[in-house]
């Protein structure tokens, strides 16, 4: 299955391969966990979301537009499930609360190490870099962050940034620029 692009897997599912889903969740599962993850800032609600996804995409297989690229479709899907979810959470101050007293709690923790054999001064710096990026995108507006993690974090080209968020490619280029602009004023003084 590996060497299979995502078209001909998804056929092979449709043909009744029960193992070509199984390669299509291997091959997005940890992609939209990180992009869930970077939109709504809340890793647990980011891991049900991506189980809704596959939810969906299983359901509605059969309906995909062979012509286009698997790969938007599914980032469209996750990327409406995500501002579904920040529209919800700005309506319910309880989730807000509950966010901060988990983010709060997570404090206490002992430390993970991504990586027992790196130095712990390169330890240091990944992982000071990592928060400092999740807290400035963060911090930018919801459409703008959408289209920035999509191109800057998720490497996805304009065109498909279009298709999944729905806009024109004048709007995401647009917004994009705005986005970096913004990013480059937060992140700087947390790098000096």
């Amino acid at each position: 299955m590996h060497e299979l692009d995502d078209g001909q897997v998804v056929l092979e599912h449709l043909a009744g391969d029960h193992q070509a889903f199984g390669a299509l969740v291997d091959r997005y599962q940890t992609r939209l966990l990180n992009f869930i993850n970077r939109t709504i800032g809340d890793r647990e609600r980011a891991e049900d979301l991506v189980q809704e996804v596959f939810i969906r995409v299983f359901r509605h297989l059969h309906r995909f537009d062979q012509t286009k690229k698997f790969s938007t479709w599914i980032y469209t899907i996750a990327s409406n499930l995500a501002k579904n979810e920040l529209r919800n959470r700005s309506r319910n101050p309880l989730v807000l609360f509950q966010t901060i007293k988990k983010h709060w709690e997570a404090d206490h923790r002992p430390l993970q190490f991504e990586d027992a054999t790196a130095r712990p001064d390169d330890l240091y710096r990944k992982r000071y870099l990592k928060e400092a990026v999740d807290q400035c995108v963060g911090q930018l507006p919801d459409h703008h962050r959408a289209v920035f993690v999509l191109r800057e974090l998720e490497g996805k080209s304009y065109a498909e940034i279009a298709d999944i968020t729905g806009c024109n490619l004048g709007t995401v280029k647009s917004r994009l620029n705005r986005a970096r602009n913004s990013f480059a004023q937060l992140i700087e003084p947390l790098l000096e």
